[in-house]
Parts: C-alpha cells; structure tokens; sequence
C-alpha cells in the first residue's frame, strides 16, 4: 500500500469484481492491501477503526458478550460507523474495503508493544466473534474454506450415527437441537481447550464439533495468525517509521482518546468551597475521595499530593482566590503560621494556575499519569488506590463506600487483573445506580491498555465537564466523576 498527500482515485471496480474482492463481511486479513490510498483517507480509515474498537471494548464492559442487548448495541454501532456485518446487505464492497485497509492500518500503529499488541488482538477476536455469530449458516463453509481453515461439515449420514456421543459431550444438544446444528470434524489438535474442558467428542485423532462451539476454534486460529502477523510487522516498522508523514501519525493512533474535546478551559468558579465536602463523598472519585479525606483528617497534604488534588480542584472549577483560601484555611487548621503558609506554598498553587514561572496552565493530571507516575510511599496519599493499595485494604475502603459484596467482588476481579480504570468505572456505576451503559461509556471512553493497564493518555481536561453541572444535582455525579476518568498530561 503506498500513500499521497493527495486524494487518489479509487481503483474501479463493477459486478463480480467487487464481489470477489471481499466474498465476505468477516475475514481472517491474511492479504495486505495492494491500492494506493490518500494520507487523508489512511487517517479517516485509522481513525474510524479505532472509534470501532473502543465500542467493542466499552460494550464488552457493559454487557454480557452475546446477549440479544450486546448484539443489537454492537450491531448499531458498526453500522454508524460504516464498517461491514452482515452478508445480505446489498453493496458491501466500501464498507468490506473500509474494513480491510483500516484493520491493517492499526497494525502498524499497534504492533509497538506487547501491550498494545494484548489489546488490538482481544478488540478484533470480539469483533469476529460478533459477526461470526450473525453469519448464515449457508455461508459458514465458504468462510472457512477462504480463510484456509480446512474444516469440513460431516453429512447427516455420519452425524446421525454418532448423535449420542455428540449430544453427550455437549449438553446444550438435545436430539431436535442436533438435526439443525451443523457438526465439524476438525483434527484434534485444532480442538485442544474443547478437550480440555470435556466439551468435545473424541474419535480416531478427530474432533466433532458442533456449530456452536466451532467459534472457539475459529478465534484460537485468528489470534494465532494476528499474533503472529504483528510480530513481523513489528520487525518491519523501522521502515515504515522511517516516512516521517506516517510515524507522528502512528505513534498518535496508538495513544489516542476519539471521544468529545473537554480540553477548552473556561467558566471556572462555579462551584463554591461550601460544596467540595459533600461533593466528595457524593461525587469524587476513589483517587480525589481519600485525598480529600486525608487532607481533612490531618490538615496537610504531601506534594504528590497537593499537586493531584490541587489540580483536580482547578479542573472543576476553583478559582486562583479560592483555592489559595481552601489550602491556606485547612493547612492553618495544623496549627501552620499563616505567614509560613504564604511564603512556602501559595507560590506552587499560583503557579500550577500559570501565574508564576513559565506561565504554564496545567490541566489535571490523567489517569495514566496517576497510574504510572510517582507511585504514593508510606504517609502519602495521592496515586490511583485501585493500582497501588493492597487488596485487603482495598476491600475495606470499598464496604465503607457501602458497595454490595457482589460489586466488590467484581472490582477486585478487575484489579486483579490491572483494569484498573475499568474497576473505576463499576465503581462509580455502582455507586450512582447508572442504568444508561451507553451514556457512561461515552463520557468513561477507555482508550488501549498501556503497561497492562487501560491507560488514558490524551483525554481530556475536566475544567469545563464540571462547570455546567453543579447547578444541577444530578449533573453532578455525571461530571465530577470525569476527573479521575480524564486529563491530558499536564
């Protein structure tokens, strides 16, 4: 695939042509794209890719994959972003090739880490996974056969002679179940987590696998063949790297946040000092919560913790005055000299407001930051408590927010496995009985895993997600909670 900085004629194709270029609305990518393309188009292609998989992941999030209500939001969702799902749509060639470019695009941009590579596999495997599940069955041999998956349906004949051994090893099948569902005999090496689990029959080195459980198999092979073709992408990258029109643009496509523009600043001081205490129980995320509990309880804060806490306060809307008031008022309560307070610490919060030095307006920290970065030791108490306390610790904070041991349990399942933002995110609908998944998910957009995390890197700021809101009660919780959840790097 070659590039322009000029928008290139499509090539033109008409009938069959077009039909057999892409046969199917799902395919395994095993052949890059030979046409050249605009710069402009690479990046609207790369871009609605990404917006793709950030809406399979924030679905897998709020839904229980494969349910009718996950289906039909996933299903919404690609067809609004114009990409290929269904076979019996008419005309599918612009979306089959949207699809088919935009898939390779991300992978120059996502073969850079082993990281980054764990989520654009786990994203893509979902996404088949999806449009497998709506593919006719009358397709299903032809896909195979095209994405050299050589797995041949057994013919009544075979199947009727072995139906009890088929429908015991897979107790989902009943007799009147069995007479419908297509049966695979696939070689038994290509079936080991089936055998693993005791879900499949066994005979003469060969597999029998109905339909419904073929598509573990179909996803093991994809991740396979992905895996593998990142690897060798990442070995060729110095090469692409070396066009600098496409390394700014890659190394952003992997660090990028594709929802709403909060990083225009203005409106500040629309919540009042009176408000940050009820607010923070009601409203603050875990990270600010216990910040502003330690800050309370012992009238001082660290730096590490002046600096996140400070910052998240300027983002919601505190003033230059009243945030020198705030920290002057509590620090004086520990028994600190006015004039010590004056000459020691209100430079450093003129200064994160850009009114000293470099004149620098720093936004709140975001996640990434908070999760990387500068790591609490003992006494401090800034950091992301669901990345750096202990689990025990962890749980307890959690029962004293009043969460349901079920809701514990799920955020310390997402912790255990370094979600950390994702474990936020069912806090807060836990705690603010969010029934809208789509409306949180919009404003708790998750962009890829970094380090084994899911990281924030270019979120926005929050100054202006909280101004409109605090006139509002319920409007508050929505907003608020967008500090913690966004920030660009300050």
């Amino acid at each position: 695939m070659e590039f322009s900085g000029v928008k290139r004629r499509k090539p033109w194709l008409i009938g069959d042509q077009r039909k057999a270029s892409y046969p199917h609305s799902l395919q395994f990518y095993l052949q890059p794209p030979s046409e050249n393309i605009s710069l402009i188009e690479f990046e609207n292609l790369a871009i609605d890719r990404l917006k793709l998989l950030k809406s399979v992941e924030n679905l897998g999030v709020s839904y229980v994959k494969g349910t009718e209500l996950y289906q039909s939001k996933l299903e919404a969702e690609i067809r609004r972003l114009k990409f290929s799902y269904r076979e019996s749509l008419e005309d599918e060639y612009e979306p089959r090739r949207k699809d088919h470019i935009s898939h390779f695009i991300l992978r120059l941009a996502y073969c850079q880490s082993e990281d980054l590579r764990r989520w654009f596999i786990q994203q893509e495997m979902d996404l088949l996974r999806f449009r497998f599940s709506i593919l006719p069955k009358d397709k299903i041999q032809s896909f195979l056969q095209d994405s050299h998956l050589h797995f041949e349906a057994i013919s009544e004949e075979e199947k009727n002679l072995r139906e009890q051994e088929i429908i015991a090893s897979s107790t989902s099948l009943g007799g009147p179940k069995l007479e419908l569902e297509y049966v695979y005999k696939i070689p038994f090496a290509d079936a080991l987590d089936l055998f693993r689990g005791r879900k499949v029959y066994l005979e003469n080195g060969f597999a029998y696998v109905p339909l419904k459980d073929i598509v573990a198999i179909i996803l093991n092979e994809f991740r396979a063949k992905l895996s593998k073709a990142l690897a060798l992408t990442a070995r060729s990258l110095p090469a692409v790297q070396s066009d600098e029109r496409l390394q700014p643009l890659l190394n952003h496509l992997s660090h990028s946040y594709i929802g709403q523009d909060y990083s225009i600043q203005g409106n500040a001081g629309k919540i009042s000092l009176d408000q940050i205490d009820s607010l923070s129980t009601k409203s603050f995320p875990p990270c600010m919560r216990q910040l502003h509990k330690a800050l309370r309880e012992n009238h001082h804060l660290r730096h590490g913790g002046r600096m996140q806490y400070g910052l998240f306060l300027k983002g919601i809307g505190l003033t230059l005055e009243q945030a020198l008031q705030f920290w002057k008022q509590e620090f004086i309560k520990g028994k600190m000299d006015p004039d010590k307070f004056d000459k020691g610490y209100s430079y450093n919060i003129r200064h994160s407001f850009g009114k000293e030095g470099k004149r620098t307006d720093y936004t709140p920290f975001s996640c990434l930051k908070i999760i990387l970065t500068n790591p609490p030791s003992q006494g401090d108490y800034h950091g992301c408590p669901f990345r750096h306390s202990d689990p025990e610790l962890l749980k307890q904070k959690l029962q004293s927010y009043k969460i349901t041991p079920g809701g514990i349990s799920q955020i310390l399942d997402l912790v255990k496995g370094t979600h950390y933002q994702v474990a936020c995110q069912k806090y807060f609908e836990m705690t603010h009985n969010s029934r809208d998944p789509d409306l949180d998910n919009r404003r708790l957009l998750t962009a890829c895993p970094v380090l084994g995390m899911y990281a924030l890197p270019t979120m926005p700021t929050v100054g202006t997600i909280f101004k409109d809101i605090v006139l509002r009660e319920q409007c508050v919780v929505e907003t608020a909670w967008m500090v913690y959840m966004t920030g660009r790097r300050s």
